[in-house]
């Protein structure tokens, strides 16, 4: 039996779209995608692609982002999840962790995390 350690990822198929979770971010700091690659060091072209869900980002991608948005990857990560894989929790707490994560965004941004 031979095991495949390389797979093509399709975001369609994942519960998690990072794309959608980027642009929200994004958008709610008010940034155009030149101001996120300013802060990120992504570049710009990547940054679309990344959205739109075109191009998977990398773990240092992630990182970046969520660095330059000044939250954690995780608290990033749940912004990207899909509302109905989130069983075990209630949809008031979804809410409330979703509205205390966007909360985030509107703190001052700095260059490194805690």
């Amino acid at each position: 039996m031979q095991t495949n350690y390389f797979y093509k990822f399709h975001p369609k198929d994942s519960s998690v779209d990072i794309g959608r979770a980027v642009k929200l971010c994004r958008s709610q700091k008010g940034w155009t995608l030149r101001e996120l690659s300013k802060q990120s060091g992504i570049a710009v072209s990547h940054l679309s692609m990344i959205e739109r869900n075109q191009r998977d980002a990398s773990m240092s991608a992630m990182l970046a982002l969520a660095n330059a948005f000044g939250m954690p990857l995780n608290v990033m990560i749940f912004l990207a999840a899909d509302p109905n894989e989130l069983t075990g929790i209630s949809s008031e707490l979804q809410e409330k962790l979703s509205r205390a994560a966007l909360q985030l965004l509107r703190l001052p941004t700095t260059n490194h995390l805690f």
